[in-house]
């Protein structure tokens, strides 16, 4: 359910495109986040007519003297968006909701889509030896939809809490690697009820930092390495960190593993719009994941 969840998601992000007149950027941006990491871009869904850079090398964007003021300045975000979403200026912001207005949200959104699903698809591939895994986005299986963009995330985001393979501790540890390395701040400010239940603490958080000289087990080093390898070198997984997955965890694990770290990664949306506040002022805020998918905020242990 959670794979085709996901395909769902890439179906949207296309159809958005398609429907708010972003289609040409928005392919060619795909091509650019793609190409900075190493990666093969998704496909995107057929058309009558040929994209308007069709014919241009996606690298070299920045001078592509036939775009517009507000279609260059959705490619700068886009790439910054996939390069290190932390670093996006309040300018750069500032200058996308100018040149796309009600548009740039929904954008942005599409953005994370061509942005982070090739790294799932390429970690995919790596684990599973390019093509014995489940489903990959983007291919040859794009679903028809008529969800929003924002629908779709909705129900990828309630699909993979629903895959209970991987223990909650190592769920937890993830999550905080990738909060941490996107710099989302309410995601940084969260603590899973289940985890701290199954015996995490702020001992174990705080050594996620510098997880590889940590007491952490062989099997969270792994996952925290896998993490790490999906956002910033994605193209690239290296076979140690392979081979440690596929040491520690099974392959339902590992495919649980990789969407965990994706639909984690949707915090980039926020951080990109600056829309990642924390609910506390001051500590840490517990959650926990209903049956339903919800998230409940605010609880306690007891």
């Amino acid at each position: 359910m959670a794979a085709q969840a996901l395909d769902q998601v890439d179906a949207a992000a296309w159809r958005e495109a398609e429907g708010a007149g972003l289609f040409d950027v928005v392919e060619l941006a795909n091509q650019v986040c793609a190409g900075q990491h190493g990666l093969t871009p998704l496909v995107p869904p057929p058309r009558h007519d040929r994209p308007r850079w069709a014919d241009q090398d996606a690298d070299r964007w920045p001078s592509l003297e036939t775009c517009t003021g507000a279609e260059r300045v959705a490619l700068e975000f886009a790439a910054q968006f996939s390069l290190d979403v932390s670093a996006i200026s309040d300018d750069l912001r500032s200058r996308l909701l100018d040149g796309l207005g009600r548009a740039a949200a929904n954008f942005v959104a599409v953005v994370f889509v061509i942005d982070f699903l090739p790294r799932t698809n390429a970690t995919l591939d790596a684990l599973f030896n390019c093509g014995s895994a489940p489903p990959t986005v983007g291919r040859d299986h794009r679903p028809a939809t008529t969800l929003g963009i924002w629908e779709a995330f909705d129900g990828f985001i309630r699909a993979v809490p629903a895959l209970d393979g991987l223990d909650p501790v190592t769920s937890e540890l993830v999550r905080l690697r990738g909060a941490r390395q996107h710099q989302c701040r309410l995601c940084q400010s969260l603590r899973s009820r289940p985890a701290l239940l199954a015996g995490a603490d702020e001992q174990s958080f705080r050594a996620i930092d510098s997880y590889e000289d940590s007491h952490l087990s062989a099997a969270h080093k792994a996952a925290l390495a896998l993490t790490d390898a999906m956002i910033w070198t994605p193209g690239r997984i290296q076979p140690d960190v392979v081979d440690a997955i596929d040491k520690h965890f099974s392959e339902a694990e590992q495919v649980e593993l990789v969407l965990d770290i994706t639909r984690n990664a949707i915090n980039k949306v926020a951080v990109a719009l600056a829309a990642d506040a924390p609910h506390v002022d001051d500590g840490i805020e517990i959650y926990d994941v209903d049956d339903a998918g919800d998230l409940i905020y605010g609880l306690s242990l007891d």
